[in-house]
């Protein structure tokens, strides 16, 4: 698998064509499905008031983003972390449009919609005629929602990096270790066939030897387990 960035972003409302705009954006870096650690948020002024029923639902208000930067004064970084990565979004359209509305205000190339990973498409594929909702996933896939009383970027750009995992069957594929198994040395191969490469001395002395097969030639009825250690020639 290659390098993606799960990315989510919080906005004043729905349509940027109507006066919306964004306001935070999160992104998450994952290799093979997992997250690296890497990370990129922002808090971005929308130079327009925040209504009431955002705030409702993300807690961002006017006052918490009146120092943040613009989104042209940002958005270099969040190309530079998002480089050539496909982006992986839930109803990406959503994000997408928001992206490349603010993108495209600064005179910079959008993000082509070939680029976009939607999980929420993922989900219903799996999941047809069920609520695939992000909270919805995460119940659905247990995982923890107990850090997030509000909507958040970068909050939620980590539960959908999760989602993601099991979206694609991740946890099964990092358990199955047989793709990435390489030619095995000659120990491991000698080991996986229960064979020492370098077999040990004898610790046992030969009086000790003799003993313990006296013993188990008295006790057990049945020697054919014991034919090939020398039980059947006491």
């Amino acid at each position: 698998m290659a390098r993606e960035i799960v990315l989510d972003t919080e906005t004043t409302g729905f349509d940027p064509k109507t006066g919306d705009r964004l306001i935070e954006v999160g992104c998450i870096e994952i290799d093979d499905l997992l997250p690296t650690g890497r990370t990129f948020h922002a808090f971005v002024n929308p130079e327009r008031s925040i209504p009431a029923e955002a705030i409702r639902v993300h807690g961002i208000t006017d006052d918490k983003v009146a120092g943040a930067p613009k989104f042209g004064e940002m958005c270099e970084q969040l190309l530079e972390f998002i480089a050539d990565a496909p982006v992986i979004a839930h109803n990406a359209a959503f994000d997408r449009n928001f992206i490349n509305w603010e993108l495209a205000n600064c005179g910079r190339v959008t993000l082509h919609e070939s680029r976009w990973i939607d999980t929420l498409q993922l989900a219903q594929g799996r999941f047809p005629g069920m609520a695939n909702s992000l909270d919805a996933l995460c119940k659905r896939f247990k995982i923890s929602l107990v850090e997030r009383t509000l909507h958040g970027a970068l909050i939620d750009a980590r539960l959908l990096a999760s989602v993601y995992l099991e979206l694609k069957g991740g946890k099964e594929r990092v358990l199955d270790l047989s793709a990435a198994r390489g030619p095995l040395t000659a120990a491991a191969e000698a080991a996986t066939h229960g064979a020492r490469p370098r077999p040990l001395s004898p610790r046992v002395s030969e009086t000790e030897a003799e003993a313990h097969l006296a013993f188990l030639n008295a006790k057990l009825k049945d020697r054919s387990l014991w034919a090939a250690y020398g039980l059947a020639g006491v």
